[in-house]
């Protein structure tokens, strides 16, 4: 073929300087750019293999080879792929796949969206140019009577093609890289960069560094293979040991056969692995697999709790795996990686048009070939077909889950201290998966059991058929009676939501410890909920379950806790207590209650108002996150204290109200009631101490 000389067919100066610029955000993607299309050439030519229209040799074994040179600053890409033709290498090479360079030019001159460009335009090959002066390529068609083609580019719109020297079928490209881009050709970073991108390709793929010292193992002589570089002939001895026999007496006893081995040239490691786990049958994966493929991919030598293997091939291909891992933190910094791959070539990570929000909490990879990615590979489109993979996954974790907690409640259970994060995270994020999800949830109660919301709800029946010393008592006739009978003034929706079933729960088994107390001696019943999560996750339930509602342990007194008693029976307790409390506390705001408690130890309670308390929680995270501003007191929690009528202390206040000493009980009283439920101020711990002291100083004299 004779020299030909030409121009790239774009008709502008300005192609390679943006392509340089804006082609990919990272330079080092130019491997997984060279790599992939020599991936691609050797499938192709084993597909024209197996349809009969090109026999491959019986001792061919495709590979891709990269050879890093730091002295001359190149970088060689060899595949034995199919190759190409002079007219193919016009086509695929000198014509850039778009039409009209002047309007790309145009359009994306200003723009520094660096994934796009690409994504419109077959340019992979140019990925080349970012890092490269200069560009060749020698090929070799697998055609008959083909000729070697040799084409050579500086970045500019020149190119070089003439009849090249290439032996055997494939393409070779050569990178001279620029000044820059030097550290390419170091061997050690181009390992790191091809792990990186390439760690699953589907052909081997061999890193080595030119004109390095070769290097030796020694093998078995039976284990030699055709391809084996002999160096030398090594004869073993047989080894022997002196031993006793059954006799006593010592004899020499051959314990190692004599051996003939081989020192050869240190056989090729692949630096990929081209059959992952997650294609393989999960039926022919064993869970020490699953373990070790976690370790290599991700770098985290703790076991994973458990793992989703997904395995679809209609109505779209996708196969993955997804860890749970296991975790000692709180949710705000838990940090996980989702993998994405299209046909092994990895993509880039947590993508979150195909990922979950919440599944980006786990580790795992996701390899679907029928993504709609842009040439780039690193640009999603056709949203809607995107969202329907994204369904898919949401959907075989949920039902993964679901089904563990139906057929393996115990390991279920085991796992959903650290996997509860993730769960609820998906029932804010996703309500499809909030309601697949729950009847699935487990709530951990005071005995440490974990139920489900519909078990929650039959333990807290059965709990309220006993009384504290486990004697059964009528409760069809109360339920009924509490039916037919509507609270004093409340309207037929408040009635309707009263009638809801409550399920309590604690956020601090100290502080609430005197709540706690009173439930179990009631044989009551509440459930943990104290990450900083469960605010809004127990909101969502609510939203999405209509026959109950949530309320912390202090929130309200049940009437489990209280004698019966009527509001006439106590209203002069009422009345004298409130205005007494009330000035001593200098606090009109206070709702001050008194009630008759079975437990007359204690002598007050403060509680605060579910809704209130929610509120200012919610504010509070909101300032934690840089979005303050605002006075928190107006958001502070409706505050009840309520008086035990059958308590000492009690009673004296009442009877002994004009006397000089009772304002200093009164705050003494109230305060010892907030310390059962949250921490004092700096201020009021210092005048409580110091109250304190006065009192003992009292029964002193």
């Amino acid at each position: 073929m004779a020299e030909k000389h030409g121009n790239l067919s774009i008709n502008s100066d300005n192609l390679f300087p943006i392509i340089k610029k804006w082609l990919y955000s990272d330079h080092d993607i130019f491997y997984r750019e060279l790599i992939s299309n020599g991936c691609d050439a050797i499938t192709k030519l084993k597909k024209l293999d197996m349809m009969g229209e090109y026999p491959l040799p019986a001792d061919y074994k495709p590979q891709i080879q990269i050879i890093a040179n730091p002295e001359e600053k190149t970088l060689k890409f060899i595949d034995n792929g199919l190759g190409m033709t002079a007219e193919e290498v016009d086509e695929y090479i000198n014509q850039i796949a778009f039409s009209g360079a002047t309007d790309f030019i145009e359009k994306y001159k200003d723009k520094a969206n660096d994934d796009q460009i690409i994504g419109h335009f077959g340019l992979g090959f140019y990925s080349a140019f970012m890092v490269a002066d200069q560009v060749t390529i020698d090929t070799l068609s697998y055609k008959e009577g083909a000729t070697p083609v040799h084409w050579s580019c500086d970045g500019g719109t020149e190119f070089d093609m003439t009849d090249g020297s290439k032996e055997g079928v494939g393409t070779e490209i050569t990178l001279f890289l620029n000044e820059d881009s030097l550290e390419f050709a170091n061997e050690y970073r181009a390992r790191e960069v091809i792990e990186k991108y390439c760690s699953f390709m589907p052909t081997p793929i061999f890193l080595s560094k030119a004109n390095a010292e070769p290097q030796y193992e020694t093998i078995d002589a039976a284990d030699k293979l055709d391809t084996d570089t002999v160096v030398e002939e090594i004869h073993e001895e047989a080894k022997t040991e002196e031993k006793e026999n059954e006799n006593g007496e010592k004899e020499i006893v051959e314990v190692s056969p004599a051996k003939e081995k081989l020192k050869i040239v240190k056989r090729p490691v692949p630096l990929n692995d081209t059959n992952p786990l997650w294609a393989k049958n999960p039926k022919d994966c064993t869970d020490e697999e699953y373990k070790a493929f976690y370790r290599k991919v991700f770098l985290d030598y703790k076991e994973p709790l458990f793992w989703i293997h997904l395995n679809m091939d209609y109505p779209f291909n996708l196969k993955g795996i997804l860890y749970f891992p296991k975790i000692n933190t709180e949710y705000d910094s838990i940090e996980g990686t989702i993998k994405l791959y299209n046909n092994q070539v990895f993509i880039a990570d947590n993508i979150k048009e195909v990922i979950p929000e919440f599944l980006m909490l786990l580790k795992g990879v996701i390899d679907c070939p029928d993504l709609p990615l842009n040439v780039s590979r690193s640009a999603l489109q056709n949203d809607g077909f995107v969202k329907k993979i994204s369904e898919y996954i949401t959907k075989k974790v949920a039902d993964k889950l679901i089904g563990m907690c139906k057929t393996e409640k115990e390991s279920y259970e085991k796992y959903w201290d650290d996997i509860s994060p993730f769960i609820k995270f998906g029932c804010l994020k996703d309500g499809k998966f909030c309601d697949k999800m729950n009847d699935y949830i487990l709530f951990k109660n005071l005995n440490d059991e974990y139920l489900t919301l519909p078990e929650l709800l039959v333990k807290e029946e059965e709990s309220k058929a006993v009384d504290a010393d486990g004697n059964p008592v009528e409760t069809e006739e109360v339920t009924a009676e509490a039916e037919d009978k509507p609270a004093d003034g409340a309207t037929d929706s408040e009635e309707e939501k009263d009638d809801r079933k409550v399920v309590y729960y604690v956020t601090d088994k100290v502080l609430q410890g005197q709540y706690i107390k009173l439930f179990k001696e009631q044989n009551m019943q509440a459930v943990i909920l104290d990450h900083n999560i469960d605010t809004s996750f127990i909101s969502q339930l609510e939203q999405r379950n209509e026959h109950y509602k949530f309320m912390r342990i202090d929130a309200d007194l049940t009437e489990s806790l209280k004698d019966e008693s009527s509001e006439e029976e106590l209203k002069a307790e009422t009345d004298a207590l409130t205005e007494v409390f009330k000035k001593a506390l200098n606090n009109e705001k206070l709702t001050i209650k008194v009630e008759k408690l079975k437990n007359e130890n204690i002598s007050s309670i403060i509680t605060l108002s579910e809704e209130g308390r929610r509120m200012q929680d919610m504010m509070k995270m909101y300032a934690m996150n840089g979005m303050g501003g605002m006075d928190m007191s107006m958001f502070a929690a409706d505050q009840t204290l309520t008086l035990n009528a059958n308590n000492a202390l009690v009673k004296y206040i009442f009877e002994n109200k004009d006397s000089e000493y009772v304002p200093m009980f009164c705050e003494q009283l109230y305060d010892l009631a907030v310390i059962a439920n949250q921490q004092l101020s700096v201020d009021a711990m210092t005048k409580f101490v110091e109250r304190s002291n006065k009192i003992m100083m009292l029964l002193a004299k």
